[in-house]
């Protein structure tokens, strides 16, 4: 039995690293009819077709974790990676501007798939993001401050990375593929550049694709995606995916506290005393009031 590595989808066929290296195959025609999805980072089980001679895919093993986002607009969901260890954000801390809510949204999305998390600012040459890299810290994440141009802060980012897979994702025009090319010579992902117009990222990856690292590893590319929805998420469930919320959830008075006008409320008082950035709050309130607002499946 060969098992591999899938790394990326390539028309009808899969690119999959195998322990005597890449190969091409296809899924078999059972597998196009059955779940689940074959996404990048799925180990699976190939044969070979003896009148073809044709590399096959016959079986998904079990995965240990899933990164999946929900189709924009749709109940459905639409997986991303399998089998991932962790979940780095990227952002610019200029051109384009940072958007502290939507780098949020992402980093819940990773709590909600039980996935750690961490934040990477890029572009440090043109802004030290400094407030930005206190605000995350202040919530409990790792972050990372690296210019690609300068070759700042590469090497702490690189050390994360060994012997783990890792997700990368952010919104457009952050220096995703730069980073990784940077990180990774000889991988030459396509780089874009912001629109002058919109001040947005051009986004120049059309679908996820996992590179194997020299040192041990891999890293998953994303598309850029600036909307993101959650699903399979209870509202209750939110606070528990803001990291500084943690600690303070069960000091509330009610067991049921919403955290957004409740009397004696512990996140509140926290976001009051300056504990809890108040920004970050208002990312919680409104993701709460999308959670309540999405159908159930039988509406």
């Amino acid at each position: 039995m060969v098992t591999g590595t899938v790394l990326e989808r390539v028309g009808s066929s899969y690119r999959i690293l195998t322990a005597d290296g890449e190969v091409r195959a296809v899924l078999r025609g059972k597998m196009k009819r059955q779940a689940p999805k074959v996404v990048v980072g799925d180990r699976v089980r190939l044969d070979l077709d003896g009148v073809h001679g044709i590399l096959g895919i016959a079986a998904v093993l079990e995965r240990t974790s899933l990164l999946a986002r929900r189709v924009p607009e749709g109940r459905g969901v639409r997986p991303v990676a399998a089998n991932v260890d962790q979940v780095l954000v990227v952002a610019a801390t200029r051109h384009p501007d940072p958007i502290p809510q939507l780098l949020d949204r992402l980093l819940v999305i990773a709590e909600a798939n039980h996935l750690p998390a961490g934040v990477v600012l890029n572009k440090v040459d043109l802004d030290p993001g400094e407030a930005l890299a206190e605000r995350f810290l202040k919530a409990g994440y790792p972050v990372y401050r690296v210019s690609v141009t300068r070759d700042v802060g590469l090497e702490p980012l690189r050390d994360r990375l060994t012997g783990r897979e890792t997700v990368i994702t952010g919104p457009s025009g952050a220096g995703k593929s730069s980073l990784l090319n940077a990180l990774e010579p000889g991988l030459r992902l396509r780089t874009g550049t912001v629109s002058r117009r919109i001040g947005r990222g051009v986004n120049t990856t059309v679908s996820a694709v996992m590179v194997p690292l020299g040192d041990g590893g891999f890293l998953v590319d994303t598309p850029g995606f600036s909307e993101v929805g959650l699903w399979g998420l209870a509202p209750r469930e939110l606070a528990a995916c803001f990291p500084e919320f943690r600690p303070l959830i069960d000091r509330c008075r009610f067991p049921d506290c919403s955290h957004t006008h409740e009397p004696k409320c512990a996140v509140l008082q926290a976001v009051a005393g300056g504990q809890v950035a108040a920004d970050r709050h208002a990312s919680y309130a409104a993701l709460l009031a999308e959670l309540k607002g999405i159908p159930k499946a039988w509406e």
